[in-house]
């Protein structure tokens, strides 16, 4: 079984997103949204394909 980062889908280019990766190598993504607006998962179940919150992630060039 590969271990990693599983596919986003929107939450892949969101600002609001942040992964965390456990002592064990599983990826989780959390939506930093839902530490102030409950309509939001804190966890959300992948690949997440529409989302009222979302904010494309500015690119640093």
């Amino acid at each position: 079984m590969r271990r990693g980062r599983p596919p986003a889908g929107l939450c892949a280019a969101c600002r609001h997103r942040r992964w965390i990766t456990s002592d064990r190598g599983s990826a989780f993504l959390l939506c930093r949204l839902s530490r102030r607006d409950p309509r939001f998962r804190r966890y959300p179940t992948l690949p997440v394909l529409s989302c009222d919150g979302f904010e494309a992630e500015e690119e640093t060039r």
